[in-house]
């Protein structure tokens, strides 16, 4: 099985499988405590931060670990936004933030905060001065993902922190994606990471907030890790994730260079192994084993399915995955194509061969998923003209509005109108997606009885 989701998890480094056995045996006390237990557990302790304070690019002191990297997020933008209540309660994001920091944004926005979030362009890139628009003498704090977590675009981090600290505000970076790559460059201010995305045992995160930056932790007060992450901390995870950053990052540049060919092997080669792709995000800002591409007329969970069968574990931005309704918010900001999207992150190691056999297994599971739809092919494309026409797709889900308009594009005369009806959020992407891909107009849309109807007007 060949394993290509390390965006969502990476395989457990052999250096951090060492480190957390080992820590198992001299890492279980208390390092509070102050009898020899607890002052090696507190050795032990004290070296994971001081090296996982190396690879961040921050003192010791400004460190800490949390449960996981969504808590880190969580604790990061609370305690920022409340250390800064006095200066104001607006709060700016990217529209493509992971999920942990658009739901933080979300619980601000509840309790009475403002909110503004930046859009992207089509490779998912954010303006830098779209962010310094936004700044007012109210912002309390800005939010950046150091590179997206679906497409691998990165972001122009340092150039947005300078807008950040022109005008007084602190920028939290999530760099949970980037960190096993390298430091995040730039004058942040903030930052979270999470240990499972570079190959560290799951249940560690870290929050580094940088002296002078006004930090208010909220919830109850505890005494460990400087009151900002209560509770025992889970020693040997945290030994085993400091020890496996570490190893990643002597690995970095050698592997990057041969992740990035792999990945731009893919990139390159897919559009002319299958029909109607779109290979989305910045063709070269991005990270090196992240690539993401989507299909016309494809139901991505059923596209996942068909992989996994044929020995791949890939992930989906895709409407149709995860029993999801609507389509990934990354993909729909960036405006492109979010039916059959599959986002292929390759770990380190990722021998040469499994590229090249998921190179030779997509066309057929591509073609054999359309087949399943009924999804148009060339051979259906000459038909008789005939009046505009309408397509109820009500209650029809991805990708099905988008097949039955291609069927019967050819219906309407050059310049002829085909109404789609739909109830399925992701017709208002994919739909100008395909005209966009297919040269076909989209005239736009409008409120129907039921949905929405979407207007395409044939141009050849």
């Amino acid at each position: 099985m060949a394993y290509f989701d390390a965006a969502s998890a990476a395989p457990l480094h052999p250096v951090a499988r060492q480190a957390l056995l080992a820590s198992l045996d001299e890492g279980w006390a208390d390092p509070a405590r102050l009898y020899r237990e607890g002052r090696r557990a507190r050795l032990l302790l004290d070296a994971a931060r001081e090296a996982m304070a190396e690879c961040v690019g921050c003192r010791p002191d400004e460190l800490v670990f949390t449960p996981s990297g969504t808590r880190a997020v969580h604790s990061g933008v609370a305690g920022a936004l409340a250390g800064r209540r006095r200066v104001g309660r607006h709060l700016i994001v990217s529209a493509v933030e992971h999920s942990s920091v658009l739901h933080a944004a979300e619980a601000h926005e509840a309790d009475g905060g403002s909110l503004t979030q930046v859009d992207v362009d089509r490779t998912g890139a954010v303006d830098p001065a779209a962010y310094a628009a936004a700044l007012g003498e109210d912002t309390a704090l800005a939010c950046l993902q150091s590179a997206n977590h679906e497409v691998g675009t990165e972001q122009p981090v340092s150039r947005v922190a300078e807008a950040c600290r022109a005008a007084g505000v602190p920028l939290l970076v999530d760099a949970a994606q980037s960190l096993g790559w390298g430091r995040v460059e730039g004058d942040w201010s903030l930052l979270t990471g999470s240990a499972h995305k570079w190959g560290g045992p799951s249940g560690v995160g870290l929050l580094a907030v940088r002296k002078g930056v006004r930090f208010a932790p909220q919830g109850p007060g505890d005494e460990r890790e400087s009151g900002r992450a209560p509770g025992f901390e889970n020693l040997p995870a945290i030994v085993a994730a400091a020890a496996s950053l570490r190893a990643v990052r002597a690995e970095a540049s050698a592997e990057a260079a041969r992740l990035r060919e792999l990945t731009e092997r893919i990139r390159s080669r897919v559009p002319g192994l299958v029909p109607d792709v779109e290979v989305v995000g910045d063709p070269s800002r991005r990270l090196p084993g992240v690539v993401t591409f989507s299909c016309l007329y494809v139901d991505g969970e059923t596209l996942l399915h068909e992989l996994d069968r044929a020995g791949f574990s890939v992930s989906s931005g895709s409407s149709c995955t995860s029993s999801t309704l609507t389509p990934s918010h990354v993909l729909r900001a960036m405006g492109v194509l979010s039916e059959g999207n599959v986002r292929v992150s390759l770990p380190a190691g990722t021998p040469d061969q499994d590229v090249e056999r998921f190179l030779e297994v997509l066309p057929g599971a591509v073609a054999a998923v359309r087949e399943k739809l009924g999804a148009p092919t060339a051979t259906e494309n000459v038909r008789a003209a005939g009046p505009d026409l309408v397509v109820d797709a009500i209650g029809r889900r991805c990708p099905i509005p988008v097949i039955e308009l291609a069927k019967v594009i050819d219906d309407v005369p050059v310049g002829g109108i085909v109404r789609v009806l739909s109830d399925d959020e992701a017709a208002r992407l994919d739909i100008p997606a395909w005209c966009e891909m297919r040269g076909q107009e989209y005239v736009g849309e409008e409120q129907a009885e039921r949905g929405s109807a979407y207007l395409v007007r044939r141009t050849r």
